[in-house]
């Protein structure tokens, strides 16, 4: 019992030494996290605005559900699109719902 009331009191400048490399790790974590994970993420959304930005009738299109198709007429937020060769198969649908644009080709 002797031995425990001889131990030195801890100093009161040992909290903000140990605070430091805590922070560090955060501001680390969160670097890291922003690489791996947000920027990535910012980086699609741009991509993605930039190609619907671009669409023009006449693009050939895929929709998120794996269709194909060409674009006829652009309006603020809907496109419509032909699919097939029947030339009445026009449905009006999300720019949202398009999933890569292909200009066509000058041959």
């Amino acid at each position: 019992m002797g031995i425990l009331m001889t131990a030195p009191a801890p100093t009161g400048d040992m909290g903000g030494a140990a605070l430091m490399p805590m922070i560090l790790i955060y501001a680390l974590l969160f670097g890291a996290m922003w690489f791996f994970f947000i920027r990535p993420q910012n980086k699609e959304k741009k991509r993605v605005a930039a190609m619907l930005a671009s669409l023009e009738a006449g693009d050939c299109v895929m929709t998120t559900s794996g269709f194909y198709g060409i674009v006829i007429d652009i309006a603020d937020d809907t496109v419509i699109v032909e699919f097939g060769n029947n030339k009445n198969c026009r449905i009006p649908m999300s720019k949202a719902a398009i999933s890569s644009v292909e200009k066509p080709t000058n041959n």
